[in-house]
């Protein structure tokens, strides 16, 4: 067990305070934070996470989805135990919730940074991905992968709920390359009362991001009568425009029934289309509807002349191009190799 970085004393007995995320949990001898793989072992705060995974996978890399990162190429994927959310619709609670859930902790498959970055390299994939639960958690795991990657010349990708505290995040500064950041809603109290979260801490964050250098994408699960209304998706829209810019790409996927939320119906995809339709009218200029079947919200379309350039079903890419489109030259925001 290792001890965990970000956390400080906490008074006089063996108390301790977790200052990784916004919770800033206050953790007893023997006690475990709000994510439930972060423990107070007298009186030092360790963590459960940094040396075994479970899951570990290569997946396309649209599955994250990141569509305008490495297109058409696999990244080697892995995820914890633990979340530092608790999000009622989550679709991966098995892993993410089962710590705090049931206080157990199933052991998964031993890793190292340095094993990681060799099985990327001999999978020929450009990327790893930090993924299935949130990479906070494992935050030691990350920086490690981060450091590791670089002197390989690999990039990584974290898929994250945007809640990590700002001095974190910032010494990812260089070691993180791409990011697909959930913004679940536009409400603080969607995020407190669904999710345990905080969204001034996401919306800092993505600024932060983008800061940083990050290349980013960001995804609303858009649930029905929660947070489908135009208002609140036009909010969204306008955020991402103003605060990140008008060629961020924006991801609306369609919700289905999971965990503490089965009492909603899935989102119609009507609905989706009318969500891109919200960001394009507000001035995205890439906008992407998923888990839905019409297939032309999945494209990508030139911003300048309207021309098909990459063309996608699910997270397969039918056809591409080189960053610019095939049509009028113009480049086509992204990293693109």
């Amino acid at each position: 067990m290792r001890e965990a970085l970000f956390w400080e004393r906490a008074g006089d007995d063996l108390d301790v305070r977790c200052t990784l995320c916004f919770h800033k949990c206050l953790v007893k001898p023997g006690k475990a934070g709000f994510c439930g793989v972060r423990v107070n072992r007298e009186g030092t705060l360790c963590t459960l996470v940094d040396d075994n995974v479970a899951s570990l996978a290569l997946d396309p890399v649209e599955k994250k989805p990141l569509f305008h990162f490495l297109p058409g190429t696999a990244t080697l994927s892995l995820g914890t135990l633990g979340c530092n959310f608790a999000c009622k619709f989550c679709q991966n609670s098995q892993i993410s919730r089962l710590p705090a859930d049931t206080g157990r902790f199933r052991k998964g498959t031993a890793v190292d940074a340095r094993s990681l970055v060799e099985l990327a390299l001999r999978k020929g994939v450009p990327s790893i991905s930090c993924t299935y639960n949130e990479p906070t958690v494992f935050y030691e795991l990350v920086r490690d992968i981060g450091e590791r990657a670089a002197e390989a010349g690999l990039r990584v990708v974290l898929v994250t709920n945007g809640s990590m505290a700002r001095e974190p995040l910032l010494k990812l500064k260089g070691l993180v390359h791409a990011a697909n950041v959930d913004l679940k809603s536009f409400s603080p109290d969607f995020y407190r009362n669904v999710c345990s979260g905080s969204l001034t801490s996401v919306l800092d964050n993505l600024v932060t991001m983008k800061e940083m250098g990050i290349w980013l994408e960001v995804t609303t699960l858009v649930i029905p009568g929660l947070n489908d209304s135009d208002r609140e998706l036009g909010q969204i829209a306008a955020f991402i425009r103003n605060n990140l810019g008008s060629d961020t790409p924006w991801h609306v996927s369609a919700f289905f029934p999971c965990y503490q939320m089965l009492d909603r119906p899935r989102t119609d995809p009507a609905t989706i289309h009318r969500a891109c339709e919200t960001g394009r009218a507000a001035g995205l200029e890439y906008v992407y509807g998923g888990n839905v079947a019409n297939r032309r919200d999945e494209f990508t379309f030139c911003p300048r002349c309207h021309a098909l350039c990459v063309q996608r079903v699910g997270f397969a890419v039918l056809s591409s191009c080189d960053g610019t489109c095939p049509s009028c030259g113009a480049p086509l925001a992204g990293v693109w190799r």
